[in-house]
């Protein structure tokens, strides 16, 4: 065997080795995060690398998560902090939430992946859950693995079905990054250094604008360009936690219903729970016709997403070619086992109720802040436990990020600036945590307010 592949099949049995371990030694674990070091610039990304060690400060022993327990996780080196990102709104029901890994450690001792050809019984479990608990009639869903696919495969989906190329969707919306969800980017940072993406017309309107919608729909109907579907998040994320006005998104589902175009809700951060109810169009009374969802779908513990619709547009997805639409790995059994014990514990547990509530007591605190802070904060945004702070200058946000990780809280901001961070911790989070991270943000903030 080649001296490579021996150095490989040895350096994989050291560190399953670690893996097997529950804790390490304090010197173990500075020689591992100088390891991690090492390999994430010469294996992975270094400028990622760079851009964390900027955010967090973390000097010379940087944080490398290791295990974590609800709204608090815990690095390499025993260190606590209080995450008050929730991996993006993966973790709304906490680190390690133990009846979903409960499931998952169960099902993969009976077996992990299905064949592919036969009938495996927990897909169908979770289909049948999804059409329960999702808004009107929606009955169908197919599942993967991320967030982007459950964008690309409801695309693929309007397309299917209505024969039309055109997509009309929101400025600083996000959706993903595969080519398809990437043209539907609302974020030119990441669509024009690729160039030409996806064929169709794809329309660019202010998000929360319903006349823009109203308008560009006649326009196109006017000029004979085909409008497959209007694809919005119901509040945007990745914007920094911009809640809509009250009559976009009913005036949206009239105008498309009007033109004869498809409704697609990105609930792949909104959806089960994180802004407050069920599902982020609940805010509204509105059914889409299309709605995707992903991250918290696995409660934290398997990638799992799902892209689901009507028996009416389903039948593209059925007839004449069932498999015009697959995925080898998309729909596994600890996946679906994952989501089927998180959709369990969000109902059983109301954890939109307990992101309303915590929400309605944090974002007022958050306000009184930025009121104390006017020389730091433009504004706080947001609804349930998706809540964007605003500052001046992406300066002061990575000051604010910094300070706080320094303090123990973990937050980050958005993919293009530092300008909005956002706090998004598990919907779990207690009323002691919540009120620990407000003590450690009003420190940082008048450290921080003495230089600006």
């Amino acid at each position: 065997m080649p001296q490579s592949l021996n150095d490989a099949l040895a350096y994989s049995a050291r560190w399953l080795d670690v893996i097997h371990k529950p804790q390490v030694p304090e010197e173990e674990g500075k020689q591992i995060i100088e390891e991690s070091k090492v390999n994430f610039a010469e294996h992975f990304n270094r400028g990622w690398l760079e851009y964390r060690k900027s955010v967090t400060e973390a000097g010379d022993w940087a944080s490398v998560e290791w295990t974590g327990s609800g709204a608090v996780f815990r690095d390499i080196l025993g260190r606590e902090y209080i995450d008050c990102l929730g991996g993006y709104g993966m973790m709304d029901h906490g680190w390690s939430h133990p009846d979903v890994v409960a499931a998952v450690r169960d099902q993969l001792g009976r077996t992990p992946m299905p064949s592919q050809e036969l009938i495996d019984p927990l897909r169908g479990v979770l289909a049948k859950l999804m059409a329960q608990i999702t808004p009107g009639d929606i009955k169908y869903s197919f599942f993967a693995a991320s967030g982007t696919e459950s964008i690309e495969g409801a695309i693929k989906l309007a397309k299917l079905y209505t024969k039309k190329p055109g997509f009309i969707v929101a400025t600083k919306a996000f959706h993903g990054k595969t080519m398809g969800s990437l043209s539907m980017l609302g974020k030119s940072d990441y669509r024009e250094p690729l160039g030409i993406l996806y064929g169709g017309p794809v329309y660019h309107v202010p998000f929360g604008d319903a006349e823009a919608v109203e308008r560009q729909l006649d326009i196109c109907q006017k000029v004979g360009i085909g409008i497959a579907a209007c694809l919005f998040e119901p509040i945007q994320g990745e914007a920094g936690a911009i809640v809509p006005p009250d009559d976009f998104w009913p005036r949206v589902r009239a105008a498309t219903k009007q033109y004869g175009v498809l409704l697609i809700a990105d609930e792949v951060q909104t959806g089960l729970g994180r802004t407050g109810k069920l599902w982020g169009v609940d805010h509204w009374d509105v059914v889409p016709d299309i709605l995707s969802v992903a991250k918290s779908l696995g409660g934290g513990v398997m990638p799992v997403s799902a892209f689901c619709s009507t028996e009416e547009i389903w039948q593209v997805m059925m007839y004449p070619n069932p498999f015009i639409h697959t995925t080898t790995t998309g729909g596994g059994a600890l996946a679906c086992s994952a989501a089927i014990a998180a959709i369990h514990v969000t109902l059983r547990d109301k954890l939109w109720e307990q992101a309303a509530a915590k929400g309605g007591y944090l974002i007022p605190k958050l306000e009184e802040l930025a009121a104390e802070f006017p020389q730091i904060y433009k504004g706080i945004t947001g609804r349930g436990l998706l809540i964007g702070q605003h500052f001046h200058t992406p300066e002061i946000g990575y000051q604010v990020a910094a300070g706080l990780f320094k303090r123990g809280v973990l937050v980050a901001g958005t993919l293009t600036s530092a300008q909005t961070v956002r706090i998004e911790p598990p919907l779990v989070i207690t009323q002691e945590q919540i009120d620990e991270v407000l003590n450690r943000l009003t420190d940082t903030l008048a450290e921080v307010s003495k230089t600006v």
